[in-house]
């Protein structure tokens, strides 16, 4: 029975790529396309990168219980619409979503049997060499390493952890715990 997953973990630990990858190899995955309250922007089209709602239509997806997530993002609603993730499984394929900690955990408080899958480097060693080749200073590197720690803080909603030490091993383990 296909089934919803939400990969979490703290940003800049690379999960991109090894997700880009997990999609490529697997057939029975489909990423859900967030829902948003933003204007399309020039060259974007309805159904591709996101589905746009206009102010009115989002209130009544909120009010319907429809939304399973949310954010806000520079003064625009960002989610995961119920409908969409269960369009998706009733094409007989697993849902996978890949979000934010504080994202991924409404998921699991108003989809209780999505699985939620935290990603993350074993050691913070690693996790901070990483943030480093990401980022222009260390002084943001100190802010997401403090993020990351409150984020693994709260994590204790999710089924699954796994140690993203190898992208190759990381990649072996998200297929594993999908596979159940």
């Amino acid at each position: 029975m296909p089934k919803l997953y939400v990969v979490t973990g703290p940003s800049g630990t690379g999960l991109s790529d090894i997700l880009a990858e997990l999609f490529r190899r697997r057939s029975d995955l489909s990423a859900v396309l967030p829902v948003t309250s933003r204007r399309m922007k020039d060259g974007e089209t309805d159904g591709v990168g996101f589905c746009f709602y206009d102010l009115d239509q989002w209130n009544a997806l909120k009010e319907s219980g429809d939304l399973i997530e949310t954010t806000e993002f520079a003064g625009n609603d960002y989610g995961t619409s119920r409908t969409l993730v269960n369009k998706v499984l009733s094409e007989g394929k697993n849902a996978l979503l890949s979000l934010e900690p504080e994202r991924a955990d409404q998921i699991k408080k108003n989809y209780p049997e999505a699985v939620c899958i935290w990603v993350e480097p074993s050691d913070e060693d690693a996790l901070r060499q990483r943030l480093s080749s990401r980022t222009r200073s260390e002084r943001e590197v100190e802010v997401r390493l403090r993020k990351a720690a409150e984020q693994r803080a709260c994590s204790s909603f999710c089924d699954i952890r796994i140690a993203d030490d190898d992208p190759d091993e990381t990649l072996r383990a998200l297929d594993t715990a999908i596979n159940g």
